[in-house]
């Protein structure tokens, strides 16, 4: 039995925000656990909410949800993703968590008539639920990522935590400090923002033990002297983090410049084992040649046809694409439509030449007629359909009106309706406040064996992460089942999976499967819908072939 003293690596950020601190943690992570090392993760958010729930996808990007509900910053997922773990609702904490409970401490008299303030009960808070968190669960490295930057008012009782932390677990701490260097129109890279960020670090009582820099091109040896001189590191101790066409390179990258070796080194960590897996993984997506085309329509998107998601809406599903798309030899590209341009444009007239459409999960009546014109296109035209969560509510209302004829179906979420075909979960009718309240977390579900669902998760019993107020209502469940759609997966009266028998690929599901899906270990949807569209695109090239015969 291996007993190794628990280290932590603290990873901070300056300059300005949006740097890449959490991918750089998150390679950080995997590069020890390739040196067999146990490890887990933190990611501190300075903002006074309790949770990430509540924000607009527009300004923070997705909800990423937890198995236990938590929902919480987009960085918890590229953990989950390149650490291969489950994490926790504790493992992300805010300023409003932990003023919460010191004020619900103070309220029950914990504190015996003492003033209360932010050195040492704050501080003290913050330090308690870092070490609970990552003393359990046999984790031997601990990650801490505090977001913001350096010289935020929000993050500083959380950077005075890290300077106590520093001197209480002396020798078990290592921090990494994320800057950028800027490159002139000449090529010159300027190294002045580094040292004014490592120089307010400093007065906080806090000297990095590595600085990753990030920038356009690979460090120039004469840049990296510079800062070393400057910020008072070891040469060896500056990391070239510059721009990866891809997220899962960037551990290769981080390796290659020797940050792995420097860490263990100043740690006193030895390899335990050498494990190739995700170097096999880069090889293996480097392999792919193959692409199938898929329209994305949501209404997180900046244009109609844009190629990136706006604010990172869509984050996890774009990387569950990416797994499927290496395990299935053909990579997706995605176009993002902006759901209210089909509510204005004939479908046929933007979709025409996708191999799949996909209808991710919402909330609210804008854009809804619109995602509901790329279902009904998907449906008639046999084009491979995946909706989730939101996509598979507006998938139900489409079927009901347009194959039941029931005129007039929708969901209570956008008001009265003759037919609410979707309405709100029982345990939320009496529900007032909006946070957390959501049927959140993981739950399973049961397959119809000898249906879609069934062949493509390969078993009858799932378990999958979900975020909804409405579901199915059950008063229409056979109406809807006599004209032909099925309900193949099942919790109890709720309906978790839908799909046509007869379609080349119509599949819906309430839940995200999305956030379980990992590099190596693609979500089973999410890899079925790839094979789908590839078959598709092999159809749809035999019909050009036809044409072209013809002619």
């Amino acid at each position: 039995m291996r007993v190794i003293c628990l280290r932590y690596i603290v990873v901070t950020g300056g300059v300005m925000s949006g740097l890449g601190k959490g991918i750089t943690a998150a390679s950080i992570g995997r590069l020890l656990m390739n040196k067999g090392y146990r490890v887990t993760a933190i990611k501190i958010d300075p903002y006074i909410n309790i949770d990430a729930g509540l924000m607009s996808p527009f300004q923070h990007g997705e909800v990423y949800v937890l198995k236990d509900g938590g929902e919480v910053d987009l960085d918890l997922g590229n953990y989950e993703r390149f650490l291969d773990i489950e994490l926790t609702r504790d493992h992300n904490i805010t300023t409003g968590k932990v003023y919460s409970t010191v004020i619900e401490k103070e309220r029950r008299g914990e504190y015996l008539g003492k003033t209360v303030q932010i050195i040492p009960h704050i501080t003290d808070e913050i330090k308690r639920r870092i070490r609970q968190v990552s003393r359990t669960g046999g984790s031997e490295i601990c990650l801490i990522e505090v977001g913001g930057t350096v010289g935020d008012i929000e993050s500083m009782p959380f950077l005075e935590a890290m300077r106590q932390l520093k001197y209480e677990e002396s020798g078990n701490i290592f921090f990494v400090h994320v800057t950028l260097a800027p490159m002139t129109s000449d090529g010159e890279q300027k190294t002045k923002p580094t040292q004014h960020s490592v120089k307010e670090m400093r007065e906080l009582g806090l000297q990095p033990d590595m600085i990753v820099v990030r920038c356009k091109k690979p460090l120039l040896p004469e840049t990296k002297a510079k800062i070393a001189h400057f910020c008072d590191v070891p040469i060896e101790a500056v990391i070239s983090g510059h721009d990866s066409d891809d997220i899962y390179r960037v551990p290769l990258q981080l390796e290659a410049e020797g940050l792995t070796r420097y860490i263990m080194k100043a740690m006193r960590l030895f390899p335990l084992e050498e494990r190739r897996d995700w170097y096999d993984l880069v090889q293996r997506m480097d392999a792919v040649r193959e692409k199938v085309s898929m329209a994305l329509v949501g209404k997180y998107t900046s244009g109609s046809q844009c190629t990136d998601p706006m604010k990172d809406a869509y984050l996890s599903i774009r990387e569950a694409l990416k797994h499927a798309g290496i395990e299935a030899g053909a990579m997706p590209e995605i176009s993002w439509i902006d759901a209210e341009d089909l509510e204005r444009l004939q479908p046929e007239r933007v979709l025409k030449d996708f191999d799949g459409i996909l209808v991710p999960g919402g909330f609210g009546v804008r854009g809804t007629e619109g995602k509901m014109n790329a279902i009904r296109y998907a449906r008639e035209k046999g084009i491979p359909y995946l909706g989730i969560c939101f996509g598979m509510q507006l998938a139900v209302i489409e079927f009901a009106r347009n194959v039941c004829g029931l005129e007039g179906a929708s969901s209570t979420e956008f008001g009265e309706t003759p037919h609410p075909v979707i309405a709100l979960l029982p345990e939320q009718e009496k529900v007032r406040q909006m946070g957390a309240t959501m049927r959140l977390g993981n739950y399973p579900a049961h397959l119809l064996e000898g249906t879609l669902a069934h062949r493509i998760y390969g078993t009858t019993e799932i378990v999958e992460r979900h975020r909804h107020r409405y579901e199915v209502n059950p008063a229409y469940i056979e109406i809807l089942e006599k004209r032909g759609l099925l309900f193949s997966g099942r919790n109890g009266d709720l309906m978790e999976i839908m799909e046509i028998p007869g379609h080349p690929f119509f599949f819906a599901c309430q839940f995200h499967p999305e956030m379980r899906s990992r590099p190596g270990r693609p979500s089973p949807p999410f890899l079925a819908f790839v094979e789908a569209m590839k078959a598709q695109r092999l159809r749809r090239a035999g019909s050009t072939c036809t044409l072209e015969l013809t002619a």
